[in-house]
């Protein structure tokens, strides 16, 4: 029989894997009304945390993803307006990718929406139970990425 421990470690995964699997469906769902995919909308969010523009090799290492994937993203959200790439004038291999108002137009109704929808949820909960989930979440966070980095993850 399982320990105590082993049963909150299994009810853990399950209620984890259930949350991810949960959110990333209803953001590509969120995503596909305003005609983006995720990955597309995390490449704006990235841009609009660093002031507008960055080297497209920081996005694709942000996003654990090649440099041939992000250019791919990035020319299908250039095609979109959303974007543009223009080349490094010290450096012709790099490729600065840098938000367009209409980028960051997109970006702002996406979060915006998103933050809505984030509204009406935590309506339903109670101030305490609001401020309990938003504690141990923030635990959460701060222990996986503190003692447990993705860097650091192996097989």
């Amino acid at each position: 029989m399982a320990s105590e421990f082993e049963q909150d470690i299994a009810t853990f995964w399950s209620l984890l894997f259930r949350v991810v699997s949960d959110g990333e469906k209803r953001l590509a769902a969120h995503m596909a009304a305003h005609d983006l995919t995720p990955p597309q909308f995390y490449v704006l969010k990235t841009l609009m945390e660093n002031d507008g523009q960055c080297a497209i090799g920081f996005i694709a290492r942000q996003h654990h993803l090649t440099n041939a994937t992000m250019t791919g993203l990035v020319k299908r959200l250039e095609a979109m307006g959303l974007v543009q790439r223009e080349r490094n004038a010290q450096d012709m291999r790099s490729v600065t990718v840098v938000l367009t108002p209409e980028g960051q137009q997109r970006f702002i109704d996406i979060q915006d929406s998103l933050l809505s929808q984030l509204r009406v949820l935590l309506e339903l909960v109670s101030p305490e139970d609001r401020k309990s989930l938003i504690h141990f979440l923030s635990r959460y966070v701060n222990i996986v990425t503190q003692l447990l980095p993705v860097e650091n993850i192996s097989p």
